[in-house]
């Protein structure tokens, strides 16, 4: 193995373990990547000279602080959500410089990144997500089958609360649904979701009128010239169907999988398998749909008692 001397061969070397170690998405990997090289290349211009991996074990707080006051600034600024998760990467940057390269840096846990307003999540509401649905077909310049198609998909996001891509990445051998569907959602991590009679009866409505002959490895939703149906589709579609029903730019695709969760706890079912259902890695995200459902029962309450 060559040795690492330089910041540069330190980042391949992190892209390698990302990939091959820790098995992160591809798109996880790019997007540390290029918040890590960003960084590498400001320190670069700001020290002007490569940057060894010694010198990355002794950069200071000031220029860590240096560099994130650098992408708050100037026409390619980062929102504090994307520098936050820019200094997340190089903090775990630096803990794979600390862990597998003999490079601590202790600076660099000193650096705090911008508070971020925690939002609940923004479910839409039963009859809000009915009507999405049921708006599809109200466009007479649609083929059947792209109709039965975008019903489906919506259907499968809100029966199963699944994300756009975990919605999108079913097989043409998946078709005819069963009882439940094993999903592969962020991390590589597998979970089992129950489907619903009426998302199992969405799905074998568009697959009686597909008009593509697939392979049963081929994605299941394909677009009007055949090809795979793309995430983006979706997110125009309903925004489409939202401005004809005079819905809020908040009803979203994931809209949809945070009214599953809220319809599921108002319901009654608990924390801990609404979060194995959605595929949360942490049970502070699920509970996040507490308060969104706490909030909706102060506003009936505001609403329909005497004395509020």
């Amino acid at each position: 193995m060559t040795p690492v001397t330089s910041g540069r061969q330190a980042l391949v070397a992190w892209h390698d373990y990302l990939e091959h170690e820790r098995r992160a998405s591809p798109r996880t990997v790019r997007a540390y990547g290029d918040n890590v090289l960003a960084y590498l290349n400001f320190l670069e211009r700001h020290r002007g000279e490569t940057v060894t991996l010694a010198a990355l074990g002794a950069i200071t707080a000031a220029e860590l602080r240096a560099y994130l006051a650098f992408r708050r600034t100037g026409e390619d600024a980062l929102a504090p959500r994307s520098l936050s998760q820019s200094l997340s990467s190089i903090r775990a940057f630096h803990r794979f410089l600390d862990q597998r390269l003999n490079t601590p840096n202790p600076h660099v846990e000193l650096v705090r990144g911008p508070r971020l307003k925690v939002g609940l999540p923004r479910p839409v509401t039963e009859d809000q997500a009915h009507g999405l649905i049921q708006e599809i077909g109200a466009d007479p310049d649609r083929e059947d089958w792209e109709v039965a198609r975008d019903e489906a998909v919506l259907t499968l996001l809100w029966g199963c609360g699944l994300r756009i891509s975990e919605g999108l990445s079913l097989r043409r051998r998946d078709a005819p649904l069963g009882e439940s569907l094993r999903i592969t959602g962020k991390g590589g991590k597998t979970r089992i979701v129950p489907v619903l009679d009426a998302v199992r009866e969405a799905i074998a409505a568009y697959v009686a009128v597909l008009p593509f002959a697939l392979s049963p490895d081929e994605p299941l939703f394909r677009a009007r010239r055949g090809g795979p149906l793309s995430p983006r589709h979706v997110q125009a579609s309903v925004q489409i169907l939202r401005g004809r029903l005079g819905l809020s730019d908040r009803v979203t695709p994931h809209a949809l999988r945070h009214a599953f969760a809220t319809h599921l706890l108002g319901a009654g079912a608990d924390l801990r398998s609404i979060q194995d259902l959605l595929g949360h890695a942490s049970l502070s995200t699920t509970q996040r749909y507490t308060e969104v459902d706490a909030a909706g029962l102060m506003a009936a309450y505001a609403r329909a008692h005497p004395h509020a």
